[in-house]
């Protein structure tokens, strides 16, 4: 990965690459697949693959010398002009082997850091991910190329004798600057609107899950329902294809409402500095009434995915939230599916074909609703504000225009309860059924 003045990714028609693992002690041929499917997000055509068998990886080159030497036969021979590596490297690594191979050499966080500039849509989304790359990038300038080590000089240097590293190292901390305060505005604008909706009493549902497991069909399958097809978010067969947070009202057939939000998915080896970057995005999820945890079912190794993400939320403050799984894509499942035996509360759908949604909706209702007090209510007719609050946000049962003022028979949650106690005649029960 190349960068211009602007510290802006320089982007090429094609790329064709080898991927390169090293596999210490566990298992990486998973990763290996992952980082393959990765590799293919980035358009990069992938011409094949070297792993190694090693105890520690190298301080220099990562990989042995004799393997370093073999990896330069391939390129040759495979015609390749980028390699990638499955681990972190460091800026010694990245310049030993860019020297050895007379290739592009990038690893896997930068491969995912430039998944993501590629797909950063919202200004805030865009702000995240140049933070992440320039997070990245400060502690490795001196191994991306020799057009940084030549000498620099005239305004805006300490000398004319600086070299070109470090002026690009102070550009790059002041650069960081400006994102972390442009990044703190847009968390505060978060925190005012968070604090509306809290305010509201609107419960909300946040989705999370591994990359590609379906969060956004079923995100627009609830858009369906609800009739909001002008809402629906982007969804694709492909790793990280969304990438900015959508948040949407979901309004249901018994008048109950709750915000609707899909975030980023989550991969293997997650770079720190992404979950570190997006803290502010990931923070929803934190704060969330529910989390529906989307999982793709057809994959066979899923319990792989679903320890990551559980590990990623424990990392942002989310792991003790209730939770509902939820196991998508049985529509191409290819086996019989069985119901985990750990306890938690499971249900198997296709956000696709629609399998079992409205099974998925009474579990939310029963999870967000199960507090409801029903209740009679005498509204004056001069509060008409309260009277149109009522019918638009709470589940009506019943209503009457007396003299005194308009009645009715509603559902309505603890804190609409407290809000409205003034104008409460009676309280029937408590509906413990919903």
């Amino acid at each position: 990965m190349r960068f211009n003045d602007e510290n802006e990714i320089i982007q090429e028609e094609s790329y064709r690459g080898i991927l390169v693992g090293l596999q210490i002690s566990e298992d990486i041929s998973y990763s290996m697949a992952e980082l393959w499917g990765l590799a293919e997000a980035a358009r990069i055509e992938v011409a094949g693959e070297m792993i190694q068998n090693k105890e520690r990886p190298n301080t220099a080159t990562y990989l042995g010398k004799g393997k370093v030497e073999e990896l330069a036969e391939m390129v040759v021979n495979m015609e390749a002009d980028t390699v990638i590596f499955n681990d972190e490297l460091t800026g010694m690594q990245l310049r030993n082997l860019e020297d050895k191979l007379q290739v592009r050499v990038i690893d896997r966080t930068i491969l995912i850091l430039d998944i993501f500039a590629s797909r950063a849509v919202s200004r805030e989304g865009k702000l995240q991910v140049e933070l992440a790359q320039l997070q990245y990038r400060l502690p490795r300038l001196t191994g991306f190329g020799k057009s940084l080590s030549r000498l620099g000089g005239g305004i805006g240097t300490r000398g004319p004798g600086e070299k070109k590293l470090e002026t690009d190292r102070r550009h790059i901390s002041r650069r960081m600057d400006d994102i972390k305060q442009e990044i703190q505005e847009v968390k505060n604008n978060r925190n005012v609107q968070r604090a509306k909706r809290q305010k509201s009493g609107i419960p909300v549902v946040a989705l999370v899950g591994y990359t590609n497991s379906g969060k956004s069909a079923l995100m627009n399958r609830f858009l369906q329902l609800a009739e909001k097809d002008e809402k629906i978010v982007l969804e694709k067969d492909m790793l990280f294809a969304t990438l900015d947070t959508a948040q949407r009202n979901i309004k249901l057939d018994t008048n109950q409402e709750f915000i609707l939000i899909d975030t980023v998915g989550f991969v293997s080896k997650l770079p720190h500095s992404l979950i570190k970057a997006f803290k502010a995005t990931l923070e929803e999820v934190a704060y969330a009434d529910l989390l529906l945890h989307v999982v793709d079912a057809s994959y066979a190794d899923h319990d792989f995915h679903i320890a990551v993400t559980n590990q990623v939320l424990k990392d942002i403050g989310a792991g003790d939230k209730d939770k509902l799984m939820v196991y998508n894509k049985i529509d191409i499942a290819q086996e019989t599916l069985s119901l985990p035996s750990n306890g938690e509360q499971s249900l198997y759908i296709s956000a696709k074909r629609g399998d079992n949604i409205d099974e998925l909706i009474e579990k939310i209702k029963e999870k967000l609703f199960s507090d409801r007090v029903i209740v009679e209510l005498l509204v004056p007719y001069q509060r008409g504000d309260i009277s149109s609050y009522l019918c638009e946000k709470c589940k009506v049962l019943k209503m009457e225009y007396r003299g005194e003022g308009t009645f009715f028979q509603a559902e309505l949650s603890r804190a609409d309860y407290g809000r409205l106690s003034e104008f409460v005649v009676e309280q029937e029960t408590i509906n413990d059924s919903i």
